[in-house]
């Protein structure tokens, strides 16, 4: 009878497992800023180029108007001065816009190695993180297995006193 009554009080003891989740919270890429400033390089070389062509329409104009203006002079003189002029703005315009473009190229190439060293840092934070709260998720285990142990024990004495004051009723 002590053997029934010893495997049933040990049955009704279920330590029921918790669920451990963690989420990651949502931040930019390291490749969002990257993107950015390919934009803005982008951007700012679209704004030198039609720049460059406002300054062509602008010569051209200026070319046009001086022929106009001037019947005596040799037009050929006047467009021949005007193209000139026109050439050494575009070229002007053009080296700008180079110069722009390899700036900004060099700005976003520097952002870009700034932001992954800084997801680099954040990804070994996170990791630090993770195995600091799996250590602490396996102590918590380790103490409730502890604990259910003990509940056993105290449970198997009380059984164990139980039967034996039974017997002795007996």
């Amino acid at each position: 009878m002590s053997v029934i009554f010893r495997t049933s009080a040990l049955r009704s003891i279920r330590v029921a497992p918790r669920a451990f989740s963690t989420t990651v919270r949502t931040q930019k890429s390291a490749m969002d800023p990257v993107k950015d400033a390919a934009k803005s390089v982008d951007k700012s070389v679209s704004q030198a180029a039609i720049k460059g062509l406002e300054v062509g329409e602008n010569a051209t104009q200026k070319a046009k108007a001086a022929v106009g203006m001037d019947p005596k002079k040799d037009a050929q003189g006047n467009m021949e001065d005007s193209a000139s002029q026109a050439k050494a703005s575009a070229q002007r315009m053009s080296g700008q816009a180079k110069g722009k473009g390899q700036e900004v190229t060099g700005e976003a190439q520097g952002k870009g190695q700034e932001m992954a060293g800084e997801a680099k840092g954040m990804a070994g934070e996170a990791k630090g993180k993770g195995q600091e709260m799996a250590g602490e998720a396996k102590g918590k285990g380790q103490e409730m297995a502890g604990e259910a142990k003990g509940k056993a024990e105290e449970l198997k004495g009380k059984a164990k006193a139980t039967a034996e004051e039974v017997k002795a009723k007996m």
